[in-house]
């Protein structure tokens, strides 16, 4: 029996890890673990019901204006104890949250040997995404296998040295799960969707939510959203709003009585999902939904300096159009008005993958265990 303790902290992480915690344990031969330590309580309980996870550790460190190095300690704080009484085989991580890091480092601490989802994903800037960028890094220092999502993801860790046999192109675990709740049955009666107009209307879908997003920022996307609502009468901007402080005050001072515009709070993944399935375009600083909207054929507009998934950018489904106001509004203009430019971008792409990377990374976990035994 290989015993795997999965942790996890947030609504991606949730999402992302899912698939495979479902899959280890329709497997067999695997005793599986979960902790979470909740760093976004809010937008993770939802997840793990909907994916029917049950926690089998809660370190509950959220807390009011957190900073990433409170959570670091608070998580290995809570994690030490853990690792002390389950001594796990693998400890599994996914991406880039600071719970991802301090997962990694307790689990190196302790001797467990570490599998890191979604590994390799690079900007080359240490400050952009911030804190992410470093999260990942030091994951992958401490990681013995690297599931890469793609194979830029791959020859980024092999450009660091991480040795080839080591590193396994697997695909996204987050088309998995969008495969996976695509199929289950929803129905947006009653829910905070209701009102949206979908007759007559071209919706776009909003989001903004990166810690190191600053309200300067934040002002210049909602300026841009401002604009691009009033100029098309057939457009209809939908904004989940996140529950970040300097996100939520500034979205609602500058959009909250904009006309054609739509706040929400935070969806949780059924009904964003259903939302992005029928809208026309996505604008977004989320790496997350760079990968689902591209995978079901929507265009996506980046109003971040810098991303580290190029292969949407690459296949022509997304583009990087910083965070001037202006630019914004341009990018969106030219999607909404030239049609050969938006049948160019509203093309389905697998670059993240089919469906199975749970699948490959169950099978990879259970044909390494016990080489290179444990220090």
């Amino acid at each position: 029996m290989i015993k795997i303790l999965a942790v996890l902290g947030t609504r991606p992480e949730a999402i992302k890890l899912a698939p495979v915690i479902r899959e280890l344990e329709r497997r067999g031969g695997f005793d599986v673990r979960v902790c979470v330590t909740a760093q976004h309580r809010q937008l993770l309980d939802p997840m793990l019901d909907l994916f029917g996870i049950r926690p089998d550790y809660d370190l509950d460190v959220m807390s009011d204006d957190q900073s990433p190095t409170d959570v670091t300690v608070a998580v290995l704080s809570g994690l030490t104890r853990i690792l002390r009484d389950e001594d796990p085989d693998w400890v599994l991580v996914q991406g880039d949250t600071t719970t991802t890091m301090a997962g990694g480092l307790g689990a190196f601490h302790h001797g467990s040997r570490i599998a890191h989802v979604e590994a390799g994903l690079r900007t080359f800037d240490h400050r952009d995404p911030w804190p992410e960028e470093m999260n990942r890094r030091v994951a992958g220092v401490v990681a013995e296998l690297h599931f890469a999502p793609t194979p830029a993801g791959a020859e980024n860790l092999h450009r660091e040295g991480v040795p080839a046999e080591r590193v396994f192109v697997t695909g996204n675990t987050v088309i998995d799960a969008l495969q996976i709740v695509a199929a289950m049955p929803f129905d947006p009666t009653g829910t905070v969707l209701d009102g949206i107009p979908l007759e007559g209307k071209r919706l776009v879908v909003a989001t903004m939510h990166r810690r190191d997003t600053s309200r300067k920022t934040i002002r210049q996307i909602c300026q841009a959203i401002v604009r691009v609502a009033a100029a098309h009468d057939d457009v209809h901007i939908v904004c989940p709003v996140h529950p970040n402080p300097n996100v939520h005050s500034t979205v609602h001072e500058l959009l909250g009585d904009s006309p054609n515009v739509t706040l929400l709070p935070p969806l949780e993944y059924q009904p964003m999902i259903w939302l992005l399935r029928r809208c026309h375009f996505v604008i977004t600083d989320s790496g997350g939904l760079q990968e689902e909207a591209t995978a079901i054929g929507k265009p996506v507009l980046v109003v971040r300096g810098t991303t580290e998934r190029a292969e949407g950018v690459a296949a022509g489904t997304a583009q990087l159009v910083g965070t001037d106001k202006d630019e914004i509004e341009a990018a969106a203009a030219r999607l909404l008005s030239d049609a050969a430019l938006y049948e160019r971008m509203a093309k389905p792409i697998d670059a993240y993958g089919t469906g199975d990377a749970a699948r490959q990374i169950v099978d990879t976990l259970a044909a390494h265990h016990g080489s290179n035994a444990r220090p």
